[in-house]
Formats: structure tokens, C-alpha cells, sequence
């Protein structure tokens, strides 16, 4: 009995040291943790988004402190591409073989008025007076390039293009001294956007007798045929080879070799067929058609036909030719209606 009570205290006393000890291994063990291993907060998991079936942006890449890093180099052009062709001097151009005012004036992007105007000494206001080699003034925009005679003022002058005075002054090809603006005479003047009247050098409307008018010979002719209304062309080419229809040029430059032979645009009556000089026609033709039309056909080089004969649509009349003021061989073709004149354009198909 004595012996089982003795053992009793020393069972209790062993397990309460192991119980001690497990305690104090388990805090050391603890601590341990709590000082040696680094903290890591775990990432919330991603959620998917639903797309709409565009792409997601992605994330900006996090911002650099360096001001190497964040400087953006550029190279700078200092160069400036100018491509206007802005000009203030007049050019001179060498008239060509082939050549029509027209087509010189396209060439320099200018109006053909501008040009005639601007060579009135040598062309006299008639755009049919091109001579090969003749040397012509280009101005170089559109207006009235004038020289100055004994008595002009920049103001006379503006005022006789119906320009104004700062139109004058201000253009920089002028050169004009703004303190005195003195004219000297023999001086040239570019009066941008200025104008003035054509001198028309055209050859007179001669009719059928039923109007009253005489044709050339001095007789007068009778009835004949009358025209349709309806036009051909009255050469084989159906292109411009010179001067188109414009203000200083009433008909236009048909295309047409030398020799071909030139037609008669609608039936009628020939009231002029005559050869020589003919005010730069050269040998011309004109044809009455009975209904407020008549039609002419200049710079030829043979008339098949005289004064007072009848005609019908498509008959040659002559052959194409370079007489008169021309400068290679074409047909110059004219349609008046009731003594004005006509663009060819409107009634040719």
C-alpha cells in the first residue's frame, strides 16, 4: 500500500515537467518564425473580365525617377519646303513653229489676254499676229502689263485698267519708291487683275441677197440651200491645235494638216471666198445657212469654191492651210448667229 502511494507524486511530477517543456519549446519555436521569416502578403487572386471583343489596354509600366530616362530626344528640321512658284519678274518667250496664244498662255499659267495685252506692240491686239521667233513679254500673273508715256500717273493708270491705286503700289515686282511714287515715262507698270477692251480684228459678216447685205464681189446673191440647224465638224480632227474660243479670239484652231481637205459645217450659200491678206484671215470662206447662221473657215491654203454657190452639209470647200497670220497649218472656224458671235463649242457635237 505504502509503495503504490510513493509512486503516485513522481508519475504527476514527470508529466508536469513535459507539459513545461512542451510549452517552452512551442513559444521558442514561435518566436523563431515571428523574427527569422520575412512577411509576404499574398496577391488577391486575379478576376477575369468579360471582353467585348476588344483588346484590353495594358498596364503602364511604373514611372522611371530618372530624367535621363523620362527626356524624349527629337531631332529638329529647320528646313522649310517651299514649293509655291510665286514670281515677280516678267519672262520672255521665243514664239515657236506650231505656236497659238492660247497655248503659250496655258503653258504659263495665264490668261491670254494677259499675254496680248502685255505684247501690244508687236501683236496689235490680234492674237492671230504670231510670227515665228517674235520675242513675247510673260507677265507673270493676270492683268494689264503697261509702259508708261509722257503724262501718267499711278493713279491715271490704275484708273485706265479699272484697277485701284494699292493694286499698283502693292505689287513688289513694281519696285515703286512708296515716298514719290513718280511714274518715269518708258517705264513698265504690272497692273494686277486689271483689263480693258479688245481691239477685234475680224472679218465683216457678208449674208445672202435675202437680207439686204452684199456680198464681196458686190453682187448679190440669190436663194439657195438652207441648213438644218444641226452642225458638223468641218475637218476630220475634232481637237483644238492653236487658240480656243475666248473673248480676244471669236472661233477656234482646228486641228488640220496641210492640205486636208474642210467642210462644210450645214448647208448654204457661200457669200465670201476669197484669197490674200483678209485682216489675218488669209484665204477664207463664209458660208450663209439661211437661218441666222453663218460660218468661217480662215487660213486656207485652196478655196474649191466661189462666191454665191450653194452648198450642201459636207461639201469640201477648200483645203486647210497656214495663209494669213498663222504660224503652222490648221482651220480657224467661226459660227455667228444673227451678226454676234457663237462658241463653236455649243454647236459642234
Amino acid at each position: 500500500m505504502s509503495n503504490h502511494s510513493s509512486g503516485s507524486p513522481r508519475l504527476f511530477n514527470g508529466i508536469s515537467w513535459g507539459v513545461t517543456i512542451l510549452i517552452v519549446f512551442s513559444l521558442l519555436g514561435f518566436g523563431y518564425v515571428k523574427v527569422f521569416t520575412p512577411s509576404v502578403t499574398a496577391a488577391a487572386p486575379a478576376v477575369p473580365t468579360p471582353t467585348t471583343g476588344k483588346a484590353l489596354a495594358a498596364a503602364l509600366p511604373a514611372a522611371v525617377s530618372s530624367a535621363a530616362a523620362q527626356a524624349i530626344v527629337r531631332q529638329v528640321w529647320l528646313k522649310t519646303d517651299i514649293t509655291s512658284k510665286t514670281t515677280y519678274t516678267v519672262s520672255e518667250y521665243t514664239v515657236q513653229s506650231g505656236d497659238a496664244l492660247f497655248s503659250i498662255a496655258k503653258q504659263f499659267d495665264i490668261k491670254p489676254e494677259t499675254l496680248l495685252w502685255a505684247n501690244e506692240d508687236i501683236l496689235q491686239d490680234s492674237p492671230d499676229s504670231l510670227r515665228v521667233g517674235q520675242v513675247l513679254k510673260v507677265p507673270p500673273t493676270d492683268g494689264v502689263y503697261y509702259q508708261a508715256v509722257e503724262g501718267d500717273t499711278l493713279e491715271t493708270i490704275s484708273k485706265k485698267f479699272s484697277a485701284t491705286l494699292d493694286d499698283v503700289l502693292n505689287w513688289p515686282g513694281n519696285n515703286i519708291d512708296l515716298t514719290t511714287q513718280v511714274v518715269v515715262p518708258g517705264d513698265y507698270i504690272m497692273v494686277p487683275g486689271g483689263h480693258r477692251e479688245f481691239v477685234q480684228w475680224i472679218i465683216p459678216t457678208v449674208a445672202r441677197g435675202k437680207s439686204g447685205t452684199a456680198n464681196v464681189g458686190g453682187s448679190t446673191c440669190g436663194g439657195g440651200p438652207v441648213g438644218g440647224g444641226g452642225f458638223i465638224w468641218p475637218a476630220a480632227n475634232h481637237f483644238i491645235s492653236g487658240n480656243d474660243y475666248w473673248s480676244g479670239h471669236l472661233g477656234i484652231d482646228i486641228a488640220a494638216g496641210m492640205g486636208a481637205p474642210v467642210y462644210a459645217a450645214d448647208a448654204g450659200v457661200v457669200t465670201i471666198a476669197q484669197g490674200g491678206w483678209n485682216g489675218g484671215y488669209g484665204n477664207v470662206v463664209m458660208i450663209d445657212h439661211g437661218n441666222g447662221y453663218l460660218t468661217v473657215y480662215g487660213h486656207l491654203s485652196q478655196i474649191n469654191v466661189v462666191a454665191c454657190q450653194g452648198v450642201a452639209q459636207g461639201s469640201i470647200i477648200g483645203l486647210a492651210g497656214s495663209t494669213g497670220n498663222s504660224t503652222g497649218a490648221h482651220l480657224h472656224f467661226e459660227v455667228r448667229l444673227n451678226g454676234g458671235f457663237v462658241d463653236p463649242w455649243y454647236v459642234l457635237p
